[in-house]
């Protein structure tokens, strides 16, 4: 059967949890999740989680906003008038955006009143996350 090396391709089954257990993406009603171990395709936590594993194994661990989505940064935040938003936008939308002459994807964080707060962050930046994972299956 073998471990996962560096390099490796591998499926995991997994569910994601913030720190307060509150559940926010999983895999287990789909396809499992392809990538390759110690790659950039997912989070460098999820990415090294793998490595060691063998098929069938779980394996439940923390990722801290360094090794997952990144740190806030609150200057990645601005407030716009809520008039200056596409039409029928909700909190959590996203959307592309212009700044500084470029397109830049944000989301809508916060609506009050005439106000918008839009956020270039990512927005799990800033996030303890607890993922479990399944590896479903490991190729060369």
């Amino acid at each position: 059967m073998g471990r996962v090396a560096v390099g490796s391709r591998v499926a995991v089954h997994f569910t994601a949890r913030f720190a307060d257990g509150s559940e926010f993406a999983t895999s287990r009603d789909g396809a499992p999740l392809e990538f390759t171990a110690g790659g950039t395709e997912v989070i460098p936590g999820m990415s090294r989680s793998v490595i060691g594993m063998e098929s069938g194994e779980t394996k439940v661990f923390t990722v801290r906003p360094e090794d997952g989505f990144g740190e806030h940064d609150k200057q990645l935040e601005r407030r716009v008038p809520a008039v200056d938003l596409p039409q029928g936008v909700r909190v959590g939308d996203r959307f592309d955006a212009s700044a500084d002459g470029r397109e830049i994807m944000v989301y809508v964080r916060e609506l009050q009143g005439d106000v918008a707060v839009l956020d270039a962050n990512h927005p799990l930046a800033g996030h303890t996350l607890i993922f479990e994972i399944e590896l479903v299956s490991i190729q060369s």
